[in-house]
């Protein structure tokens, strides 16, 4: 597959058996289709090289990765190893949620069952993120990625606090400088604050109708100069429980859910959507 075919490529991973043709080609290649991504497997292709190696050059030539974890096939898992340690903007899906492993349960994934029509209408509405994704990043020329997050769960007698400490990576794998980051804006619901280098940060109403705030966040660098990085470390504190309105004083709190980080740049405004779970509970000692 060569990549200037199309605007975005996805490399498609999931075992070779053929009681997953219909979910590849029904679920994941039409559906694909339908919002101008080209997806194929590497049994579609014509190549010379060995196919472990066609393997790995398709998934370092994708725009993102698919990936059936369905049967925990061990050839996929490492695939998906080697995607994630690529730096690729990863989809998982699967037919049974138990096939998704703990620590890539944070990731974005579909649970289809056995619906063809399912997987569908979850992978359309995953796609559509990605396109996004992919389209900020060659627009913008700067990634943006969840790279940490760690929750403390603060708590007296009277209170349930969560810190949330949270680091994202601003990354520019292109070969030209990106646009000027003129600021970034991090949205959440309400009842949160943010702390960056040991200050509030200003909060206001937010303008996205899914999210009750936005709070102001100093970018790291005002440029990023082609293939360098750049690290957002802020924490976002919110009171979980009151014991003084009844609240159960829980020993650990489980918080999901997505934001959104806008890059506010020169060139116009990029939104990357962020997926979000974190359990908060007490440190130890």
């Amino acid at each position: 597959m060569d990549k200037a075919d199309t605007n975005i490529f996805a490399f498609v991973l999931m075992p070779f058996n053929e009681t997953f043709d219909d979910v590849y080609k029904l679920g994941v290649k039409d559906t694909a289709a339908q919002l101008d991504i080209k997806a194929e497997r590497v049994d579609e292709q014509i190549f010379q090289e060995g196919i472990l190696e066609r393997i790995y050059r398709q998934i370092k030539a994708a725009d993102l990765v698919i990936a059936d974890m369905s049967g925990q096939n061990p050839n996929v898992f490492y695939e998906v190893g080697y995607a994630h340690a690529m730096g690729k903007l990863c989809v998982l899906m699967t037919n049974n949620a138990s096939d998704i492993p703990f620590d890539l349960k944070h990731h974005r994934h579909i649970v289809y069952g056995d619906s063809i029509s399912n997987l569908k209408e979850r992978l359309a509405e995953e796609l559509a993120w990605a396109k996004n994704e992919i389209t900020n990043v060659q627009a913008s020329r700067v990634k943006v990625v969840l790279k940490e997050i760690y929750g403390n769960l603060e708590k007296t007698k009277y209170f349930a606090k969560g810190v949330v400490e949270i680091k994202i990576d601003l990354l520019n794998d292109s070969s030209t400088p990106s646009a000027d980051i003129e600021a970034i804006y991090f949205y959440s619901g309400k009842g949160w604050t943010l702390i960056q280098d040991g200050r509030e940060c200003p909060t206001t109403d937010s303008d996205i109708s899914d999210f009750g705030a936005r709070h102001f966040l100093t970018p790291p660098l005002r440029k990023l100069h082609k293939n360098s990085w750049a690290q957002l470390k802020f924490e976002a504190n919110k009171m979980l429980a009151w014991a003084i309105e009844g609240d159960e004083l829980k020993d650990s709190y489980r918080v999901t859910g997505r934001s959104v980080v806008r890059l506010v740049t020169s060139e116009g405004n990029f939104d990357y959507e962020l997926s979000l779970d974190v359990t908060i509970d007490e440190i130890p000692f």
